[in-house]
């Protein structure tokens, strides 16, 4: 059965589950003609069925051979987004874009083959639990955990809204095993954060946002209402990093800049028929008119993909914005979805999205009208360390370590991994700034106070290239006005 849902992201392979959908049924009752294949070739996978559980040495349940005989279909396509998706995958698929999800509320992280809370969410049930930063998880209620996958892992931990949940974790600054027990809710998921900023006398509306999921429309009425009475004069959009989303959020935001009747995308089917999608003047959410008048940019990464180049690209096309930062992503197709008697779901890419230009960006990405690049600081992935490294080890993490020190000016010829001298010496030069223990190891409290210096470094705009550039900018067209 199909479901009319349309993705429009990179489909997200992480312990958290994930992959972004765009909901739009402008194709509904449309069929396609199938190329029906003879009966006696499925005689033929059912004969591999038999054959692999009566004579194979190494035993297979049927549901696994089921699942992947589904697999090698789509695999057979040949196309990254086509993919088939077991029920608890497509369950984690559709969570990854609820506005809210079950769970404890905290980030997890595997480092070394140990799994370590990264934070808690404020006010959460880990929170509130008193699970810290660096509590290493030993055992899920009673169960030891050795070998298994981070996926695994935040799959046990998830489950049904007032279930308890029984950790056994070990606190390194206490040097001891703590019993906790935490009881999983319901965790608010925000898509959409704003701020002003006063930069040479004039006010931008800043808003962020992650990812378009089911309630992102709505928080971007709530932004940006806040922002027009704040007086902002500008509006900068912030998708660096957004994988992608539902098409009716990005079809919201759009109509909110633009003019109704507004082409911002089309839709190419198989035969290379075009379908145009327009702005529209909502009927469950008015949005502030301000917002059609005021100078807008956009900032745009690698990262930003699929719902994110829609957006640039239909902003950049009516020349309603301005594109800085790098190229995109670069995801011009389009994936359906189609539920199965199993469960799962089959996800296939069953059209091209074009911009209202009708460029097909995919493989190439939306090119920016002003080229930025950005800090180094600002693309490394922070790590929760928490293994002792000395002069001579050899490991990915002294790497991180010898790219973080370099990148603040410290006096390191390589960042192969390599524990030598002159890390040793850009190690101590650290550690007494920081104020650290006199010592020449790479120990967790170096990690820490490293990954302090970077968030810090982050936290000051001032830092942040291509925001300066976008701020520039806006600031100039306001100026003209």
């Amino acid at each position: 059965m199909r479901k009319g849902r349309f993705f429009f992201a990179i489909l997200i392979v992480a312990a958290i589950g994930g992959g972004s959908v765009f909901g739009f049924n402008f194709l509904k009752g449309k069929e396609k003609k199938i190329d029906v294949v003879s009966p006696d070739a499925f005689d033929v996978i059912d004969e591999a069925y038999h054959i692999i559980q009566q004579e194979g040495v190494h035993p297979v349940k049927g549901p696994a051979l089921i699942e992947g005989a589904l697999r090698g279909m789509t695999d057979v396509i040949n196309d990254p987004y086509s993919t088939y998706l077991s029920k608890e995958e497509a369950a984690a698929h559709r969570e990854s874009l609820a506005s809210e999800r079950v769970g404890i509320g905290a980030e997890i992280t595997r480092s070394n083959g140990k799994f370590i809370i990264v934070a808690p969410i404020k006010s959460s049930p880990a929170d509130k639990a008193g699970l810290q930063p660096y509590d290493e998880i030993i055992r899920i209620d009673g169960e030891n955990i050795a070998g298994l996958s981070l996926q695994e892992i935040v799959k046990k931990i998830r489950g049904k809204k007032g279930t308890t949940l029984q950790l056994t974790i070990y606190r390194p600054d206490m040097n001891k095993h703590l019993e906790v027990s935490v009881e999983r809710d319901a965790i608010p998921v925000k898509t959409v954060e704003s701020d002003v900023i006063e930069f040479k006398n004039r006010k931008v509306g800043y808003i962020s946002i992650a990812t378009f999921g089911e309630e992102t429309a709505e928080e971007w009425k709530v932004a940006t209402d806040a922002l027009m009475s704040d007086q902002s004069e500008a509006l900068l959009i912030d998708v660096r990093g957004n994988p992608g989303g539902y098409l009716y959020s990005v079809s919201q935001i759009v109509s909110s800049l633009v003019e109704e009747g507004t082409v911002f995308a089309y839709m190419e089917d198989a035969n290379g028929a075009l379908t145009p999608l327009v702005a529209e003047n909502g009927e469950d959410i008015q949005f502030n008119e301000q917002l059609k008048k005021i100078p807008i940019a956009i900032l745009q990464d690698k990262g930003s993909a699929s719902a994110s180049e829609v957006l640039s690209g239909a902003l950049q096309d009516n020349e309603r914005a301005m594109l800085i930062g790098t190229d995109s992503f670069g995801k011009g197709t389009v994936q359906d979805t189609f539920d199965l008697s199993n469960g799962g779901e089959v996800k296939l890419s069953t059209h091209k999205w074009l911009t209202p230009k009708e460029k097909w960006i995919h493989g190439e990405g939306v090119l920016p009208n002003i080229e930025a690049e950005q800090d180094s600081l600002f693309n490394e992935h922070i790590r929760l360390v928490t293994e002792v490294y000395k002069k001579g080890d050899f490991h990915d993490d002294i790497a991180y370590a010898q790219r973080l020190l370099k990148s603040f000016d410290y006096k390191i010829k390589n960042d192969d991994g390599y524990f030598d001298g002159p890390t040793e010496t850009a190690l101590v030069s650290f550690r007494k700034k920081a104020e650290l223990k006199e010592t020449k190891v790479m120990d967790r409290e170096f990690f820490n106070a490293l990954k302090e210096e970077v968030e810090a470094f982050r936290a000051k705009k001032k830092n942040d290239n291509q925001l300066q550039m976008a701020l520039d900018y806006l600031a100039h067209q306001l100026k003209k006005e």
